[in-house]
């Protein structure tokens, strides 16, 4: 399992122990009522009875806490069961102390909102039910609340501090905690939007690669027919015509760089990262990129910058990656094929590579799109789009990324920045 698809589960025991320190809050709460109830207000209340449920509602909180330490995700019942916990030790707890006209009654909204916040519509239903049927109870079923003393003036504005104090408390609780169970649960359907996409481009990419092999092979045929007939035709007109000899020696060089290419994509298909390369310094696989690129374009004109600490460190030359920067080139030399600039800089960790061309530059719809779906920098005849495509998704296998930008004085660059975390080889096989 992925780091991506385990993050949604952990996301779900962060709410749980939100639930779980929202309710060592309330208890903390009805324990300093409870207090104040018997050393300042010194009422005539069924303190022990009231002790051993705040107790045993502590003891419960404590496991359910030590459990998630085991536990790599949780279900929606059990947040259910955990809410309808603390409904029913508020309703003891109410049944204690007054029933109905106890102000922390309000808490049952409290436990309402929790479950609005984190549970599906079926599961909201039975909690409210179990709340309103729980406080309907309490009004005919209670022990009653003792009173201070028999002046009315005096009841009343207990009620009314008692009032004001559950009001601060629950609407406290409800700001603090609840919202954040809210926002946590928008960002898990984000990374949850996030994963399925990263799915569905996986599987475009997988049929591509099907794609992208099934036409190497439908190729290797017609290429081999063509190297033989320049072969035949460079033995009969090569003597007599030396120019036509040395286009045609062109023209084999070329069918060579391509029939390698298919037999590069075809081994590579489906091989493990430390078979589809070998090993050689971050330098030395770019030169060796630029050098192959060089044969395919040989017409391009191109700056090269290599800068980094040395010496360089070690890497397998990966093959796929290898294709996805030679498309990157291969755009900058469509766009200006007589000034294209490449800088590299890289350290033990990381490499950034920019390819810059002084072409018509990028439009804010293409920067937008890189990476979502198969698009085109270029005129409609010149390129079907799947080169950057294909790109964005190697480098995002290797945990990278790219972006395009526009330059001054016109153009476009491609900048790609690589960790090397997967590709460094380790000092053992170096030494």
């Amino acid at each position: 399992m992925t780091a991506a698809e385990q993050r949604p589960s952990s996301l779900s025991i962060l709410n749980m122990r939100r639930v779980l320190l929202l309710r060592m809050v309330v208890i903390a709460g009805w324990t300093e009522a409870l207090l104040v109830s018997l050393f300042i207000l010194k009422l005539d209340l069924k303190y022990w009875p009231i002790s051993a449920v705040i107790l045993l509602w502590l003891i419960a909180t404590l496991w359910s806490w030590r459990r998630l330490a085991t536990r790599r995700e949780l279900s929606e019942q059990e947040f259910f069961r955990q809410i309808m916990l603390d409904v029913m030790m508020l309703a003891i707890l109410l049944y204690l102390t007054g029933g109905s006209s106890n102000l922390l009654t309000l808490l049952f909204l409290l436990s309402l909102t929790v479950a609005a916040a984190v549970l599906s519509s079926y599961y909201i239903w039975m909690v409210a039910a179990s709340t309103m049927v729980s406080y309907s109870v309490l009004l005919f079923v209670h022990i009653p609340f003792p009173l201070v003393n028999r002046t009315h003036q005096n009841d009343f504005g207990i009620h009314i501090i008692g009032m004001w104090w559950g009001f601060i408390l629950s609407a406290t609780l409800i700001a603090s905690f609840v919202v954040r169970m809210g926002r946590t649960l928008r960002e898990q359907e984000h990374m949850l939007a996030t994963v399925r996409e990263q799915k569905l481009r996986d599987e475009r990419l997988v049929a591509l690669g099907a794609l992208a092999v099934g036409t190497a092979h439908e190729l290797g045929t017609p290429l081999a027919t063509i190297a033989v007939l320049a072969s035949e035709m460079e033995r009969e007109y090569g003597d007599s015509s030396p120019e036509i000899g040395k286009q045609l020696a062109l023209l084999k060089t070329q069918v060579s760089r391509c029939k390698q290419a298919l037999a590069n994509l075809s081994a590579s298909a489906g091989q493990s990262q430390a078979e589809s390369g070998y090993g050689m310094s971050v330098e030395e696989y770019l030169q060796h990129i630029l050098s192959q690129w060089q044969l395919m374009r040989p017409t391009a004109r191109i700056q090269v910058q290599l800068e980094g600490v040395r010496p360089a460190p070690l890497v397998i030359a990966e093959q796929t990656l290898m294709q996805a920067i030679i498309s990157i080139l291969n755009n900058a030399a469509d766009a200006s094929p007589l000034q294209i600039e490449v800088t590299a800089r890289w350290d033990a960790t990381q490499l950034l590579l920019e390819v810059c061309d002084r072409g018509e530059g990028i439009t804010p719809a293409v920067t937008a799109a890189v990476g979502k779906r198969v698009f085109s920098t270029k005129a409609f005849n010149q390129g079907l789009g799947l080169g950057l495509y294909l790109a964005y998704g190697v480098i995002s296998r290797f945990e990278g990324d790219i972006r395009l930008f526009n330059r001054e004085g016109g153009g476009a660059c491609t900048q790609l920045s690589l960790p090397l975390a997967q590709l460094l080889i380790n000092q053992e096989l170096r030494e």
